[in-house]
């Protein structure tokens, strides 16, 4: 039979209406299908979005070698790192234990013209006070019991290259004009020696001491100081970025992984986002060990960390109250140096390597007034 419209307004034969009927019931579930759809498109986002990222996607996000991160606290310091490094300047690295400085130090030489040259490093706080000097400057053979030959010090290694004194709040009161004649003058004798060596040496040291209070204290030269803070950086802690920490977690664990020979293909997504959320009091070097603490205990393809660690008897809530105490001190000493100024070159924002708008906000928080630091 043909197809025709009668009365019932009927369409086609009855294997036809059947068929129209499924149709329609087919085309009743597609909203159904697709929010399912689209359910199943996120869950891949997000099952995508913990995958670790390779290693030349890391990388990618690395404008200096070994240093990683995107958070504008940390953009600020390679900015002025790009903008001292071509020069000779003495530069000098402020900021708490664990925060990179040493990385920071390695980067500014190899953006400057001596690249070619030597980078030596010295932890002034890892040599005993006795021989701290010798370390500096060397010594001649008889120098001192135990002085059997002769030592280049580390002043000499350095030149034409790069010194990083590391911990330079650690240097004995006693030796501190001596290296403070050096670093002008540009030339030291050996101990047990009356020969003149030159040398020239780009400076950068590092501390995380209080030197403004070390020189009140008298335990830190004033001249030495000033001779030290000709360019100061201050490495924002690892809590004033939080947001590198996502990136941070996939690096430590792909290198770990690789050192151990492990294939950690994710991070799940809850793990993520309590690290990004804890303080990390050791900051960098902390997250670091706990993420290789992390990658011996996996067992398979997704990295298994410890999370349970970071709040272990109300540990977290002491710790954010101490930090908040750090802060808040912090804060309060940068407002006393800038006279109560928080904007400008010169006022407290620039010195703690923030932006206005954000230091403003903490202040209010933690309820300082500029006008009533004096």
């Amino acid at each position: 039979m043909g197809t025709y419209i009668g009365a019932n307004e009927r369409f086609g034969s009855g294997d036809e209406q059947l068929n129209l009927r499924r149709f329609g019931q087919v085309m009743s579930y597609l909203p159904t299908l697709g929010s399912a759809y689209s359910g199943l498109a996120a869950l891949k986002d997000n099952l995508a979005e913990e995958k670790l990222y390779l290693e030349d996607e890391i990388r990618g996000e690395m404008d200096f070698e070994g240093i990683v991160g995107q958070s504008s606290a940390l953009r600020h310091v390679l900015d002025l790192v790009e903008t001292v490094a071509s020069s000779d300047s003495t530069v000098l690295l402020l900021g708490e234990t664990g925060t990179g400085k040493e990385l920071i130090a390695r980067a500014i030489h190899e953006r400057s013209r001596r690249k070619e040259r030597t980078f030596v490093k010295l932890n002034c706080a890892a040599i005993p006070t006795g021989l701290l000097e010798s370390e500096l400057f060397g010594h001649e053979r008889g120098a001192f019991t135990g002085a059997i030959a002769q030592k280049t010090g580390r002043l000499e290694l350095a030149d034409l290259g790069t010194l990083f004194l590391d911990e330079v709040g650690d240097i004995p009161i006693e030796i501190q004009p001596k290296l403070l004649r050096a670093l002008q003058e540009r030339e030291f004798e050996r101990l047990g020696s009356n020969r003149t060596k030159k040398v020239d040496v780009r400076l950068v040291a590092a501390t995380n001491r209080d030197l403004d209070k070390m020189m009140e204290n008298r335990e830190f030269r004033s001249d030495l100081y000033y001779r030290l803070n000709v360019f100061p950086i201050r490495i924002p802690p690892l809590r004033e970025r939080l947001e590198d920490v996502p990136l941070l977690v996939r690096y430590f664990t792909q290198k770990h992984g690789r050192h151990m020979q492990k294939q950690i293909e994710s991070i799940p997504a809850a793990a993520l986002r309590m690290l990004s959320s804890w303080h990390w009091p050791g900051n960098i070097r902390e997250l670091e060990n706990f993420i290789e603490r992390s990658v011996i205990l996996t067992r398979g393809t997704a990295l298994q960390a410890p999370i349970t660690e970071l709040g272990n008897n109300g540990r977290r809530g002491r710790m954010v109250g101490t930090y908040e105490a750090t802060y808040h001190d912090e804060v309060v000493r940068n407002l006393k140096i800038t006279s109560g100024r928080v904007a400008g070159p010169h006022g407290a924002a620039a010195r703690m390597g923030i932006k206005r708008t954000t230091l403003i906000s903490r202040m209010k928080k933690l309820g300082i007034d500029p006008r009533r630091v004096s």
